[in-house]
């Protein structure tokens, strides 16, 4: 199966909404103005993993930031990606289950990482329930403790890889 990359498009949101809600809850997923805002306003780190046929399979996304760990204002209010800010975020890295244990997801991350050092970023952060630990520190990521969030009211982990 051949895996190609390219930035999201608005007329993919109806498949990413769809993604979104395979890896989330209802409470955790974003909304679909959300989507739209995060295609709008930083489609240089929203990229998207497409299958033969060029159906969007999987996406990651995510904002610039000037802090090392995400806030929850980001999961509510998108911002266009500001160039002096060292941090690269992930707010949703999903793969549609039909997709899924292919490495698509570790791809989605090491695309990112790699537009994330061209705009010279210092580090990669995000947020993970515990269950997901092992996959982030198997991509070099570490874990650097329970974030101050609460999203979805769940107990979030922040994980950084630093570039």
């Amino acid at each position: 199966m051949k895996i190609t990359f390219d930035h999201a498009q608005p007329q993919a949101l109806s498949d990413i909404m769809r993604i979104e809600h395979t890896g989330f809850s209802d409470a955790e997923a974003a909304t679909t103005e959300a989507m739209k805002d995060r295609i709008r306003l930083y489609p240089d780190t929203f990229i998207v993993a497409k299958n033969d046929q060029g159906k969007v399979v999987g996406y990651i996304v995510g904002p610039s930031f000037g802090q090392r760990y995400l806030t929850d204002e980001l999961y509510a209010k998108a911002r266009p990606n500001n160039p002096s800010e060292s941090y690269q975020t992930v707010l949703s890295l999903v793969v549609d289950p039909s997709y899924q244990h292919n490495g698509i997801a570790g791809q989605l991350l090491d695309e990112l990482a790699k537009v994330a050092r061209k705009q010279g970023r210092t580090a990669i952060s995000l947020t993970c329930l515990k269950k997901l630990i092992p996959f982030y520190e198997s991509h070099g990521y570490k874990n650097e403790g329970v974030a101050d969030s609460d999203h979805a009211d769940e107990i979030w982990y922040n994980m950084v890889l630093t570039l």
